[in-house]
């Protein structure tokens, strides 16, 4: 549940996640639920989800060259403001 407050108050903020996995991503959080945090990254305008939730979906339009990345809660291991 920490995880979930956490990126509640970074909601819409450019923030840095590091995942359990060793991983690093960077983009602003667009929404979060109690499984996932959506975070908006530079793409290729395709949405990509992380490996614990194959089947989630992030639904939404952010502009040509973004992506929707998909994270698990439960792979976060930090989250900072950028």
């Amino acid at each position: 549940m920490e995880a979930y407050y956490n990126c509640l108050h970074c909601k819409n903020k450019r923030v840095r996640i590091l995942t359990t996995d060793g991983k690093k991503h960077e983009g602003i959080i667009v929404d979060v639920d109690r499984n996932n945090v959506y975070l908006k990254t530079k793409g290729n305008g395709r949405m990509k989800t992380s490996a614990f939730y194959p089947g989630s979906y992030y639904g939404g339009y952010y502009g040509y060259g973004s992506e929707i990345l998909t994270l698990s809660l439960f792979t976060l291991l930090a989250i900072a403001l950028i």
